[in-house]
Parts: structure tokens; sequence; C-alpha cells
């Protein structure tokens, strides 16, 4: 049986949706409603893993570290990564194919949408 949220997950997503909502980056607001935190240390020693700290999937963000000891930053990174999830999944996917991480224009928005919010978390 899974666990619901709780109030630490729910508030970090809010605050993180209220920030992205301010970049009107997509037709349609990011939508949090199933979106969990998980904490997988273990994920993150991985090959693959280990050169991130959160990584996200469709409904999903997974951290390295728990949830009380990122930063709002990193939730934002992430959670506008489920966005670009939710409006161009196969995009997403092919510009790290084609770009890679670094160069990839979804890793770049993603940045550059913590950054440009942060004045306002």
């Amino acid at each position: 049986m899974r666990r619901g949220r709780g109030p630490a997950e729910l508030e970090a997503l809010r605050r993180a949706k209220a920030r992205l909502d301010r970049l009107r980056l997509y037709d349609r607001p990011v939508r949090i409603e199933r979106v969990r935190i998980l904490t997988m240390p273990w994920l993150f020693r991985l090959p693959w893993f280990s050169r991130f700290v959160g990584y996200a999937l469709p409904r999903t963000i997974l951290l390295r570290r728990p949830l009380a000891e990122v930063s709002g930053d990193l939730v934002c990174h992430e959670l506008c990564h489920v966005w670009q999830l939710q409006r161009r999944p196969l995009a997403l996917m092919a510009g790290f194919l084609r770009h890679g991480y670094r160069a990839n224009p979804f890793e770049i928005e993603a940045r550059r949408a913590a950054v440009d919010t942060r004045d306002a978390a």
C-alpha cells in the first residue's frame, strides 16, 4: 500500500509550482496532484544516477538526500522536468539523446526556471 504525501512534501511541491506558474513556459500549468517526492540514496549510487542529486520521472521526483536537506531550487528544477514530461515527453527524451545532458535545451530551461524564480521563493 502506498503512503500518502506528507505535509512537507505537499508544501515543497506547492512552493515549486507557484514559482513555475509565474513563467508560463507551456500552455497549461504544471500539475502536481499525482507528483511524489521520494528519497532514494541507493539509486544515486548506481553508475547512471551517480552524477545527479535529483531526477524526474513523469509523476515522481527522486532525491539523493532527504527533502529537508535539499534546496527549493532543486525541487523547482526537478518539477520543471516533470512539467516538461507532462507537455513534451518525447521531445525531452530526444533532447537528452541529441544534445547530451549539459547542452540539452530542456535541462537549460529547468536550470533557468530555478534561477529566474529564486527571488519569489
